[in-house]
């Protein structure tokens, strides 16, 4: 695909590891409770990682495509607590049908930052189709979110920090393409559900 022209705009230059930091910044001023954050495969965890590793990051090393559900089945488990799902353009086009799903669910306590490059970063930087002409936070709003958005500069980032966290929102941050150094936070995935569980108090099973 690259000889199809990227139709992302040429000033979507952001940093992914300084927004994943903005947005991750003070998880501890939330309203229930800290922020509970599900990471989709890839990039996303590299990034949360990066920003702090903490036992209520959920980090996805696999099932591409699954960040949003898994996100919602926690939401719905923990209607007190407030959920944030960070993943990337790559997977949430795969994963289009839980747009629908989980905005007819209406959770409350929900929201979904998309980390939009325009690219599928993890198979070799192929175009993906939001650098073609797709919008995802118009695909949001048709699936009935009530708020779809995107944002392009850090002041934005720094206002969506405290949305995410206080309203349902879906938004996609524009960043730069620019390979960044991989921090690979705990892979164990038994370890990291035991973990997790603890934290929320839930007893061992």
């Amino acid at each position: 695909m690259s000889n199809i022209p990227n139709l992302l705009p040429t000033n979507s230059l952001l940093d992914r590891r300084q927004v994943v930091a903005t947005l991750l910044r003070d998880t501890a001023e939330t309203p229930g409770g800290e922020l509970l954050v599900v990471t989709g495969l890839g990039s996303t965890t590299y990034d949360a990682g990066a920003a702090g590793d903490r036992p209520l990051n959920f980090y996805l090393w696999g099932a591409m495509g699954g960040a949003l559900m898994i996100g919602l089945g926690l939401a719905i488990a923990r209607p007190e607590r407030r959920v944030l799902v960070i993943t990337g353009d790559g997977e949430m086009l795969m994963g289009m049908g839980a747009l629908a799903t989980v905005a007819a669910a209406r959770r409350p306590n929900l929201s979904i930052a998309v980390l939009d490059n325009g690219q599928f970063g993890e198979t070799g930087h192929q175009s993906s189709h939001t650098s073609l002409g797709a919008d995802l936070a118009a695909m949001a709003r048709a699936c009935g979110w009530a708020q779809g958005e995107i944002v392009t500069d850090m002041p934005g980032v720094e206002a969506l920090r405290l949305r995410l966290r206080n309203e349902v929102l879906f938004a996609t941050v524009r960043i730069s393409p620019d390979e960044v150094p991989r921090f690979l936070p705990p892979r164990d995935g038994a370890n990291l559900t035991t973990r997790f569980r603890a934290a929320l108090g839930v007893p061992p099973s």
